[in-house]
């Protein structure tokens, strides 16, 4: 047996070499392999496993396939055909169910070919063409920009693999042939494919376990993104495989003659890192080539989990194990179900060699992840072991949706969760949880229950109080103490590490937020109509309500009150939204008022128009009050909605303010100040200082005198210094508050210089 395996991409391709097929026609015997490719045949020998009546179920697929196909090329020039082919040999290696596989055969022909869903249920049933559909790309007209549609597209192929893991595990075997293919594609095609490769589909094939694929769609991806560095670590790899075979044989003599020894049954598989990984490596830890110890090691699989620990005692009575270097993944499975034991020892001539100790079914369960459930379907009659592998990521991805309607919202929150690094923490009850790398207390109370989450008032770790951004460490005993009346705090948002937590916030603070935002929608269309002429919104009765189903229809919500909360967090624009209801209206015989258009035309230069916004404190999520400038009543503010921030106000005279004009003037409405505000706004300012014994404290009390409250101070490093500038965030009422707390500071002994931290333009 040869030790050392291969990586998956083993040909590395000669930077700058042409991807395009040779001109002219194909030979007699290019064209007869093409023949060959794209015939049922190739796909024969892989569904051995399958009864006569599934095989001739895939057989049918086949056919609708190949003349829903017929006359389409691939890039190559081979027939479509062989790529769903491949796809569905792909899928037999896995031993899929014959609905997987036709939907596999099938999966581009609702896309490509216009073959309709409605088709497919006709022909080959409703599970098929479900499976079908959530493979299938949204229609790209739908959307402003391609990134909208991507996301779009994304969320419906995540839902349908939560919903049915199939989906993702015929995708991951397309977006596999089609890598291993793209040499064929124009170059410029290559960085795009590879990078959504890399960001996208091979994190989803490690959270699902399938260790194989991930791999190779990772070196596939590095292939083409860097032909290069690829090619030249390549080389560097065969040369050490050279240079290192006899070490390598070494070793294996030794520990198949240590295990003979004791007369236990092992495999011995030897294991290489793969070239992205090894570039990786290199790349994040700033190494050379040479100091990348760990490429080679070796796999023992043994019959039981008892001999999996066996056979790590022999071996660390073989060679010295190196401190810090050992993983019980067997006892705490990684999050994707993966179980190994990892030591790395020192080997002959003082190379590190690692070595993994695994059960027969834990190495399926390592290389094929979720796939496995349907490897071990015969030896596994209820499949728990398989099947729960995950699954609770699935059902995550559910419970985010449910909160969640904006695609690009939700592929953050999923993005988070395709990390795959753990800590493993403890309940007060010794439960163990699995949690990403950063978590902190937050993401724990919402990982147990989010109606936990939303209560958080405090924690305990090891049995002391800690603060709620207290990130986790392995082994830490987590308590949370929860209060009935505690809500979450939009803070948290700037430190929970997984996306249930961020999704449960985000939900609840919108809910909370959406009456809000609900009345400052109608406050803003209120005062877009008026601008064209109108002096109120029609009401909503039984004569208007076929032109407010159109102006929904023209918007995409589903009910008023949806379009006027997304007007009140910015996802609308309440000037074009106004437009579209003119129009509806005028359809209805109403008919603008001049003298009220006029006035609006002609004063919305000079001033405020009447219909500006009016700003109290009271707003909650709905309003926020710019950190760049941090206005106060008495001050010029212009209001800029953000898309789905809400209103975000800001100083006339501040320099995000002016750039976001300068780019984006149709998102600023009118805002201006109430005459009575409800509370205290902070804002920045800085107090320049003779540097010495109790200065802070003076300036301090006087800000207590002048009855503004301190927030935040900061100061400059340099301490020996004879002055420094001390910057305060303060709570004031209005601009007068302002002036006299800072008249009075400059009155008091050592204060050099006091003055508002003012916006830049």
């Amino acid at each position: 047996m040869n030790a050392v395996l291969i990586s998956p991409s083993a040909t590395p391709p000669r930077p700058g070499e042409s991807a395009a097929p040779a001109s002219g026609s194909l030979s007699a015997a290019a064209a007869a392999a093409n023949a060959a490719a794209a015939s049922f045949a190739a796909l024969t020998d892989s569904l051995d496993y399958l009864d006569a009546a599934s095989i001739e179920q895939v057989r049918q697929a086949y056919r609708f396939a190949d003349e829903a196909h017929l006359g389409q090329l691939r890039s190559s020039g081979e027939p479509y055909i062989t790529h769903p082919i491949a796809v569905a040999a792909q899928c037999a290696t896995w031993k899929l169910d014959a609905q997987a596989l036709m939907a596999a055969l099938l999966h581009d022909a609702m896309e490509d070919c216009g073959v309709t869903k409605a088709d497919l249920i006709d022909r080959f049933g409703l599970p098929v063409a479900e499976l079908v559909d959530g493979l299938t790309k949204l229609d790209k007209l739908q959307f402003n920009t391609r990134e909208e549609n991507q996301a779009e597209s994304f969320r419906k192929m995540l839902l349908a693999m939560a919903r049915d893991v199939r989906v993702i595990l015929i995708k991951l075997a397309d977006r596999t042939h089609n890598m291993r293919t793209l040499s064929d594609m124009p170059r410029s095609k290559w960085g795009r494919i590879s990078s959504e490769t890399l960001e996208i589909y091979a994190p989803i094939a490690h959270r699902l376990g399938l260790n194989q694929t991930y791999r190779e769609l990772q070196d596939l991806a590095f292939r083409h993104l860097h032909p290069w560095r690829y090619a030249t670590l390549y080389k560097a790899v065969n040369k050490s495989r050279n240079r290192r075979r006899d070490l390598v044989q070494k070793v294996q003599a030794e520990v198949d003659a240590a295990f003979s020894k004791i007369g236990m049954k092992v495999r011995l598989a030897g294991r290489e890192k793969t070239l992205y990984a090894i570039y990786q490596k290199m790349d994040h830890k700033h190494l050379s080539f040479a100091q990348v110890t760990d490429i080679y090691g070796f796999r023992v699989i043994v019959p039981t989990v008892t001999d999996c620990y066996t056979a790590m005692g022999v071996l660390h009575q073989m060679y010295k194990p190196v401190p810090g270097k050992f993983k019980d993944h067997i006892a705490i499975a990684k999050l994707n179900g993966y179980q190994s034991l990892h030591t790395t020892l020192v080997g002959p001539s003082g190379v590190n060699i690692e070595f993994q100790m695994r059960t027969d079914e834990m190495h399926v369960i390592a290389e094929a992840g979720v796939a496995a459930h349907w490897l071990y379907k015969a030896q596994d009659a209820d499949g728990t072991s398989a099947e729960r592998l995950g699954t609770k990521w699935l059902q995550s991805l559910l419970d985010i949706q449910n909160e969640t309607r904006d695609a690009a919202e939700f592929w953050d929150h999923v993005k988070v969760d395709l990390f795959p690094d753990a800590v493993y923490v403890f309940t007060p009850k010794s439960q163990i949880m699995a949690l990403p790398r950063g978590a902190t207390v937050v993401d724990f109370a919402y990982a147990i229950h989010s109606n936990v989450g939303d209560r958080t008032t405090a924690a305990k770790i090891n049995n002391e109080q800690v603060p709620l951004r207290t990130e986790l460490k392995n082994g830490d005993v987590v308590e949370v103490i929860t209060a009935p009346v505690s809500a979450p705090n939009p803070a948290w948002l700037g430190f929970v590490r997984t996306g249930r937590a961020r999704s449960k916030i985000r939900h609840y603070l919108k809910t909370l937020a959406q009456a809000e935002s609900e009345g400052l929608g109608e406050k803003l269309l209120t005062q877009a109509i008026r601008a064209e002429g109108m002096e109120q919104l029609p009401p909503v009765n039984a004569e208007t309500q076929p032109m407010w189903e159109k102006l929904l229809r023209f918007t995409g919500n589903r009910t008023r009150s949806e379009l006027m909360t997304d007007l009140g967090l910015g996802k609308r624009i309440a000037s074009i939204v106004a437009k579209r209801l003119m129009v509806l209206m005028a359809e209805h015989g109403h008919r603008p008022n001049a003298l009220l258009l006029s006035k609006e035309r002609y004063t919305s230069h000079e001033t405020l128009s009447q219909g500006a916004v009016t700003l109290d404190g009271s707003e909650n999520a709905s309003v926020q009050y710019a950190s760049c400038c941090r206005p106060v009543p008495g001050d010029s503010i212009v209001g800029y909605l953000g898309r789905g921030e809400g209103l975000v106000v800001h100083n006339t005279h501040c320099g995000v303010a002016k750039r976001l004009q300068h780019k984006d003037s149709e998102r600023f409405i009118a805002v201006d100040w109430s005459d009575e505000p409800t509370r205290m706004f902070e804002t920045g300012i800085v107090v320049t200082v003779n540097n010495g014994k109790g200065v802070l404290a003076r300036i301090a009390a006087e800000l207590a005198n002048a009855e503004a409250d301190i927030t935040h101070v900061d100061m400059d490093d340099e301490v020996a210094l004879d002055t420094i500038d001390l910057r305060f965030i303060v709570a004031v009422r209005d601009q007068n508050h302002l002036e006299t707390a800072l008249r009075n500071l400059r009155r008091t002994a050592a204060v050099i210089r006091a003055m508002r931290l003012t916006p830049q333009a």
